[in-house]
């Protein structure tokens, strides 16, 4: 039969001797590798000194900045710049404003559509004809001129603030006053007047006869000294 009784082998046997005394218990319960270390605190070594040569630290308050007020604003002195930007330009094309008061439209004897106009440039020939469209934008103000040259119709665009134009005359003014402010319908054979060269030859005529004093005026109000309320003959500048 099997033996029953268990078998204790010899470390167990001293292991439980050695528990049950009670000087050895607090031992037996703590692992070797910290039973053998002391329990004493370790001394604290004290941080080393600053050498004596270094001067402590002095707090000295931040340096205070002087500070400068913005400058003005551009945007509330021009609240319009491109409107500021043009007079200035126009200022400096136009610097007596006989060109801008030729054209304004509150002048009632601005040139219209529909007015034969002659225009002199600083070089080259001069340029007559019909005024088919005025293109107010401020500097840009440009007038488009149609004539017919041999027997070919010819049109031209002219900037009234171009340091090359010497002059704009009014040479004849329309009969009646168009309904439309683009004339562009007088490029059809049917409503093209043709050339105006002839027009143009007798009102140089007329001007320098009555330049010269060859010939009296007997309107004073179409003379050459009041051209601004002249209808036919000499014309404005």
């Amino acid at each position: 039969m099997a033996c029953t009784k268990p078998i204790h082998s010899p470390l167990h046997q001293w292991h439980c001797i050695l528990r049950a005394l009670p000087i050895l218990s607090p031992i037996s319960t703590r692992p070797l590798s910290t039973a053998s270390q002391s329990t004493t605190p370790k001394p604290r070594i004290p941080p080393p000194r600053l050498p004596a040569n270094i001067a402590p630290r002095i707090f000295t308050p931040p340096k205070r900045i002087k500070t400068y007020p913005p400058p003005p604003s551009t945007a509330k002195q021009h609240p319009f710049p491109l409107t500021s930007i043009n007079e200035s330009h126009i200022q400096t094309l136009d610097p007596t404003g006989a060109r801008t008061r030729l054209f304004s439209p509150s002048n009632p004897d601005c040139p219209r559509v529909g007015d034969i106009l002659l225009t002199t440039f600083t070089t080259g020939d001069p340029f007559s004809g019909i005024c088919l469209n005025i293109r107010r934008r401020g500097p840009d103000t440009a007038i488009l001129l149609r004539n017919r040259l041999l027997t070919v119709g010819v049109e031209m665009w002219v900037k009234i603030y171009s340091p090359k134009v010497r002059s704009i005359e009014v040479v004849e003014r329309a009969v009646k006053r168009a309904r439309r402010a683009r004339l562009y319908y007088m490029r059809k054979p049917k409503h093209d007047r043709g050339s105006v060269e002839g027009v143009v030859e007798e009102y140089l005529k007329r001007r320098r006869l009555v330049r010269s004093g060859a010939v009296g005026v007997s309107h004073p109000g179409k003379s050459a000294k009041n051209p601004s309320s002249a209808r036919k003959g000499v014309g404005a500048r």
